[in-house]
């Protein structure tokens, strides 16, 4: 009976996301979408468009393709604070920031980018909020 011989391994390299000098290396961790029924949404987002649910704890209830990155978190509305209403088109984008928090948001205020929440320790954890040009918002969490 002849021998099968191994598959030679190849060596295979990460490819390392560069980043300019002193910014914080930062990915899109979810895409928040207020909704007036979470469970409604919940069933549409996966029974209709066929995402998965990736996470339902209480509030923090998202969909989207399983181990591919990002994700639509089902936001209620009632539960979004004061004064939220319904916004279509409401990007509600978070990036997640890697390494530390406070050093990384001094870095991008020293690079010229405005908070309209500076990084603040809520019960749930650690966030930041900064605002484009356009004063689009956009979140910052602790990776």
């Amino acid at each position: 009976m002849p021998t099968r011989s191994k598959p030679k391994k190849t060596k295979r390299t990460k490819a390392k996301r560069k980043t300019p000098s002193g910014k914080p290396s930062l990915w899109m961790n979810s895409v928040a979408v207020l909704v007036s029924d979470r469970e409604r949404a919940k069933a549409w987002y996966r029974d209709h468009l066929g995402l998965s649910v990736l996470a339902d704890e209480d509030h923090w209830v998202t969909v989207g393709g399983r181990g591919l990155g990002g994700a639509i978190h089902l936001c209620l509305v009632s539960e979004a604070g004061e004064g939220a209403t319904l916004e279509p088109g409401n990007t509600g984008i978070l990036l997640r920031v890697k390494g530390n928090f406070e050093r990384a948001c001094q870095a991008l205020e020293a690079a010229g980018v405005t908070f309209s929440t500076p990084p603040t320790k809520a019960d749930w954890g650690t966030y930041a909020v900064v605002a484009d040009p356009d004063g689009n918002e956009i979140a910052l969490m602790p990776a």
